[in-house]
Parts: C-alpha cells; sequence; structure tokens
C-alpha cells in the first residue's frame, strides 16, 4: 500500500485540531494536582477503527471518494478525539492506498461523513487517480517479469548443476579433464556437486507413471485364455436352426 499522499486529497487544508488535554489555566490548577499523562497519538489503524465506529456511513465498507476538508468536519462532529497529526497520518495512507484510487476512479460524486454526496468529483482528480494506478500497475509489471526472469535463471542453474553431477558420476575422465570440458575450475568441482546433491535430496519424487486403458484397446482374456462368455441369447453365428 503506498503511503504517499496524492495530489487529489487536500487533507491538509483542516481546520486546527482541539486540544484533549483539559482547558486549566496553569495558574488555577491545584498546586498539588498530579501531572496527566501525555494521551499518546493514535496510529493510523486505530484512527481507521474509531472512524468506522464514529462514522459508519463514509469508513465502513468498500473506500468512498472524501469530501474536501473532510479534517475539518471530523474535528467539528468529534471535537477533541483526533489530533491533527493523527488524522494527516490516517489520510496519506487512507487516499494513498490502491482501493481508494480505485473508488476514484470510477465515481463522479464525493461523500461526506454520514456518506451522502457532497459534491461532485472533478475529471482532474479522477484522471490523477487512473494515471496513478497505470503506473503501479507498469511497477508491478516490471517486478513480476523481473522475479520471472530471476526464478527462470536459479532454475537453469540447479538444472546445469544435476546434469553436472550426472555426468560425473559416470565419466572416466580425470577430475582436470573432467572440469576442463565443463568449462569449471577443479578447486570448485566439489562444492557444486555437494550442492547439486544436496538439491536432488530435497527434490520430491517423480509422480508415478499412471497407465490408463484406451478406448479402443480389446477387453482383458480370462486367466485360462479364453475370452469371456457372450451373453445368452446372442450366439456369434446368428440364430440357432
Amino acid at each position: 500500500m503506498d503511503s504517499t499522499l496524492p495530489p487529489t486529497e487536500p487533507t491538509e487544508n483542516a481546520a486546527p485540531p482541539v486540544s484533549p488535554e483539559p482547558a486549566v489555566a496553569p495558574e488555577t490548577a491545584a498546586p498539588d494536582a498530579p501531572v496527566t499523562a501525555a494521551v499518546a497519538t493514535p496510529t493510523p489503524a486505530e484512527c481507521a477503527q474509531q472512524l468506522k465506529q464514529l462514522f459508519p456511513g463514509l469508513f465502513a465498507g468498500a473506500p468512498k471518494p472524501l469530501k474536501l476538508r473532510i479534517q475539518a468536519d471530523i474535528q467539528e462532529r468529534a471535537p477533541g478525539r483526533f489530533s491533527k497529526p493523527a488524522l494527516s497520518a490516517f489520510f496519506r495512507r487512507y487516499t494513498g492506498s490502491t482501493s481508494y484510487l480505485i473508488a476514484l476512479s470510477r465515481a463522479t460524486q464525493r461523500f461526506d461523513l454520514d456518506g451522502a454526496p457532497a459534491g461532485e468529483l472533478s475529471t482532474e482528480h479522477r484522471q490523477l487517480a487512473v494515471d496513478e494506478l497505470a503506473r503501479r500497475r507498469a511497477l508491478n509489471d516490471t517486478r513480476r517479469a523481473s522475479e520471472d526472469a530471476q526464478r527462470a535463471e536459479l532454475e537453469q542453474q540447479r538444472h546445469n548443476r544435476a546434469r553436472l553431477l550426472h555426468d560425473f558420476e559416470r565419466t572416466t575422465l580425470t577430475r582436470a579433464n573432467f572440469c576442463a570440458l565443463a568449462g569449471l575450475p577443479v578447486e570448485e568441482l566439489d562444492a557444486v556437486l555437494a550442492r547439486a546433491r544436496e538439491e536432488a535430496a530435497a527434490a520430491p519424487p517423480p509422480p508415478e507413471p499412471r497407465f490408463e486403458r484406451r478406448p479402443d484397446a480389446r477387453p482383458e482374456r480370462r486367466p485360462e485364455g479364453r475370452p469371456p462368455r457372450r451373453p445368452e441369447g446372442r450366439p456369434p453365428g446368428g440364430p440357432r436352426r
């Protein structure tokens, strides 16, 4: 999941947060009052759970394009519940997720905290989401192609080691001559053979061959060599006289 906030979601324009601490002036506080511990900033996952409980119409279920300046609405509806850094971190992850970008690329409306339409989604913002999704698909395709090529290379190397072990166990050449023909330094031969033996021991056993009877095969003969008897009433030479 990409944590970069796309330029389509101006969540940084949120209203200043309401402090979660009690509004008590220092001079009015009791001199022997205990020091209140600082409230820990919730993680994006914790913010997501709280927002889902407070505003299920918007945050429960599949992502929906958010109303602009949604942070100000959250602070107004749930004052003191979230700090600005906590909401900003959550929205960077939320609006940068692939699932949100897919919703943004397909929708025509934005939605408020109750899940009701709250303004038209501009073509520019929708196109930015489409472009970002295309960029991510291209990166994924490139990564998969690289991984496939790497796997193929490793498999070819394993096959070459297995072939080398097979040939070495059957050769009558000296080690020096064998390595010269294989294009392998003599001092590396033992290590390569040891790895090939480990790979051969760890490989799963080959599947047992399965023999299936062909549809046109002759019927099996009885143990004494006689074919099975024909059903009564169907003599081989036609009706009896």
